[in-house]
């Protein structure tokens, strides 16, 4: 999956640092990300480089995370132009590049930038936030109030009746992807993991289900979640009830006959996994 990067070491421990020379910018406009890919490999440019275009960098450059023994940063302004050779590409551009880890961190630096860019003003009284200082989080010099990182809890949902699981694909209007996948849906307010299999898999498939059973789970930057996959049993009569608002498809498959799907996700781990024998 996308966050396997061993060996690897991805370090989220907040720091206030000054950018060194050789340390890696990760740098936002829009929907892209500033890279360069060369075939499938992809690289992202130092604080130096940056710094021949835009020499405030070493003071504007604001901490992300490390990952090894290097350190990384963004700007949240100004914007940069491509310069040479570097350009903008969009995260869904990057996710089929490599290696894996930089993908991880370019994909990963896009949550943080996003939650940045969005807390700028408190959601109580209106008044400017600023960084907190000591963490990452923001706070209120009006209310007090402190506002850290948003991260939605999601559950993906195999759902089994013996050696057949249950493949999906979204609707036109609520998804863009087109690829088989599984169910799955947001925790809403007050909802165990286990809560929301039950209700996402009745709303969407009109299956009620047992035996719930935890596999993995996944820090999925692309929408800002955090996945928890469970594999669980049709319980009682196995005819679809398919939620046309959400679903185009919704089919059961033999273990055999399953597609592939790329395993940097949860749900294409999970596909393989029953498809493979191992759950």
């Amino acid at each position: 999956m996308i966050q396997d990067i061993a060996p690897h070491q991805y370090d989220i421990t907040y720091r206030q640092l000054s950018p060194e020379s050789d340390d890696i910018m990760l740098i936002y406009r829009g929907p892209g990300l500033l890279c360069r890919v060369a075939g499938e490999t992809v690289s992202y440019p130092t604080v130096e480089q940056v710094a021949a275009v835009f020499p405030q960098v070493y003071e504007k450059a604001k901490f992300l995370f490390r990952i090894d023994d290097h350190d990384y940063y963004e700007l949240r302004s100004p914007e940069i132009d491509p310069f040479d050779g570097w350009d903008y590409i969009t995260r869904n551009d990057l996710r089929p590049l490599s290696p894996g880890w930089l993908v991880f961190a370019g994909i990963t630096g896009f949550q943080i930038h996003d939650w940045y860019s969005v807390s700028k003003f408190c959601g109580r009284c209106g008044a400017k936030l600023q960084p907190a200082g000591n963490e990452r989080a923001m706070t209120c010099p009006q209310c007090g109030r402190v506002q850290y990182p948003q991260i939605c809890p999601s559950v993906i949902v195999g759902v089994t009746d013996g050696d057949k699981l249950l493949l999906t694909k979204y609707a036109p209007n609520h998804s863009p992807h087109r690829r088989y996948a599984l169910v799955a849906g947001y925790t809403e307010i007050g909802e165990s993991f286990e809560d929301t299999v039950r209700r996402e898999v009745w709303e969407e498939v009109g299956l009620k289900v047992k035996n719930i059973r935890y596999y993995a789970s996944q820090p999925w930057s692309f929408s800002g979640a955090l996945l928890a996959g469970f594999f669980c049993d049709v319980d009682g009569d196995k005819h679809i009830t398919l939620d046309e608002n959400e679903l185009s498809v919704a089919e059961w498959f033999h273990r055999a006959d399953i597609p592939d799907n790329a395993t940097i996700s949860l749900t294409g781990t999970m596909m393989k996994a029953f498809k493979d024998g191992l759950v």
